[in-house]
């Protein structure tokens, strides 16, 4: 069986902890979280449970959060559910109200969430994903070209800060002795141009 949570989610900064504060947007849990489209894949995953035989499944959100979470720790099963249990990012990663102390799921269930969410699912999500961000920078794009086709003055964002040492320079070091023969040349041509010897012939003679 397979209830979708009708509760929506609150924003990170009303997450609610036992001991006070509020959850960071800048964390990365917390930006990975808005990335990830859980909703566009919630109802396909829930063709994969009977709508009444069977007791509750955990939703996509927690499934997926939990793999994901997995994945990137690169833990164990039993370990990435004490990761979750003790940290309240990853409880909101996967989609809880607010903090808990006991573990939302047990360990064996990751069996079982990476038989029902297969590499093509992921692949959806993937695509999904791009295409999303895509778009987003796609319309940051036209919205500069429509206020400089306005003449409307883009404001500064901030600064750009550039680091001089990954950049291609012709500069070469003191010790270089690729210089002292540029030297040794450079005096040759000099002596040449200067050095006529009719006229120097002309003189002893």
């Amino acid at each position: 069986m397979y209830r979708k949570e009708e509760q929506p989610l609150p924003p990170p900064e009303k997450f609610e902890l036992p001991f006070e504060g509020k959850l960071s947007p800048n964390n990365r849990w917390v930006i990975m979280a808005e990335l990830i489209p859980w909703d566009d894949f919630e109802e396909e995953y829930a063709k994969l449970f009977s709508a009444e035989k069977g007791a509750p499944a955990k939703l996509f959100r927690m499934a997926l959060g939990t793999l994901i979470i997995k994945e990137k720790l690169g833990t164990s099963d039993r370990e990435t559910i004490e990761q979750i249990r003790e940290n309240p990012y990853l409880q909101y990663f996967i989609g809880l109200n607010c903090y808990q102390q006991e573990p939302p799921l047990e360990s064996s269930m990751l069996v079982h969430f990476r038989k029902r969410i297969d590499g093509e699912l992921i692949n959806k999500i993937n695509k999904k994903i791009v295409k999303r961000e895509i778009d987003k920078s796609d319309k940051e794009v036209k919205k500069k070209d429509c206020l400089q086709e306005k003449g409307e003055k883009i404001k500064n964002k901030g600064k750009l800060i550039l680091d001089a040492t990954c950049a291609p320079a012709d500069i070469k070091y003191p010790t270089d002795l690729g210089i002292l023969n540029q030297a040794r040349i450079e005096t040759e041509r000099i002596i040449d141009n200067l050095y006529n010897p009719d006229s120097a012939l002309q003189n002893v003679v």
